[in-house]
Formats: C-alpha cells, structure tokens, sequence
C-alpha cells in the first residue's frame, strides 16, 4: 500500500492492486473514502469520513493531482511491465 502523503491528519494512499480509474484512498482512523482523480476529482465512496474531513481531502487532492497521477502511472507501469515479461 504505497502511501503518498499525509495532509492534517488524513493519510492518502492507493493499494498495490487497485484498478482504474486512477483514484486515491483518504483516511483517517477506521473512516475511509475513495475518490477519482483523473479526469475529474469525485467522491465515489465514503466510509466514515465527515463533511469537514471530506472536504480538506478534496483540497489535498486538488493541491496534489499531479504527484498522485505521477505516482500512480509510476507504481502501475511497473506492475504491467512485470505482468508483460511474465507472459512472453
């Protein structure tokens, strides 16, 4: 689970597994939401987090959309690069 940064108090972070399109898990404690980052930034799921948490994670993401693409395309190249050299 690749964390990329922590934002007061939240922690964003994508699971080596995960699937496209590219989003990014916000959390806190037990509390959890997921959102879209490319094209648009969207909440697709909540568990747990408040209004105000929900909010400060959108402004983190919206502050940060590059590095997290960045990071996504960089960590996922590598996955499907491995997952090509396995099938040759």
């Amino acid at each position: 689970m690749p964390t990329l940064f922590y934002y007061l108090g939240l922690k964003f972070h994508f699971y080596s597994n995960d699937h496209l399109p590219i989003h990014v898990h916000a959390t806190i404690g037990d509390a959890e939401a997921r959102y879209q980052v490319s094209p648009e930034i969207k909440l697709i799921e909540n568990r747990g987090l408040k209004t105000r948490e929900l909010r400060l994670a959108e402004v983190a993401i919206e502050e940060n959309k590059e590095v997290i693409i960045a990071r996504w395309k960089e960590h996922f190249k590598d996955k499907n690069n491995k997952n090509n050299e396995n099938k040759i």
